[in-house]
């Protein structure tokens, strides 16, 4: 399926829903391509999955900010390849920290960067302990097992819809 292809069913998907997020964050690797960044070379032509550039596509056609949280020991090569797959203005933000930082870091300098509410964010990321820790501040979060694709993002965006219409916790009853 060719990416003007994924971008109209991109775009049919997105026309479902009333409340779409305020910004999508993508991680990179195993996310939105099929490697690991490290294990690469600058040299080297990357490619995405084959759906991912047609959504992106579709959300910037919608006015959906995107960001990227990625987490590698060589940002400088995932920087290239972004480059190279001419992605660098889709995004608003983008935080691409060494191994040991944490995806809550990521997300807290997004916020700062772009203003926009933990509760109107959507993530995609492949490893769980991200998804729980970044779930935890209240992003809508989806764990992607074979990268980004339009299931995955249909999925993501009726989760981000069902969070968006449940009603605000009432206060705890203050104690007298």
């Amino acid at each position: 399926m060719g990416d003007e292809r994924v971008k109209a069913e991109a775009l049919q998907i997105l026309g479902l829903f009333q409340v779409l997020p305020r910004l999508v964050v993508f991680d990179l690797d195993y996310t939105l391509w099929p490697f690991y960044s490290e294990c690469r070379s600058k040299r080297e032509s990357p490619s995405l999955y084959r759906h991912a550039k047609g959504i992106m596509c579709a959300l910037k056609e919608k006015g959906v900010d995107m960001a990227i949280a990625s987490r590698s020991p060589t940002s400088d090569i995932a920087r290239v390849f972004i480059d190279k797959l001419e992605l660098q203005p889709m995004f608003v933000a983008q935080v691409k920290f060494s191994s040991w930082t944490h995806k809550t870091e990521h997300f807290q300098k997004i916020h700062r960067k772009t203003g926009v509410p933990y509760k109107s964010m959507l993530f995609f990321d492949d490893e769980d302990r991200n998804i729980q820790s970044v779930s935890k501040m209240g992003v809508t979060s989806v764990l992607v097992n074979n990268g980004l694709n339009l299931d995955m993002f249909k999925l993501g965006l009726s989760n981000f819809a069902t969070t968006a219409a449940a009603p605000e916790p009432a206060p705890a009853p203050e104690d007298k």
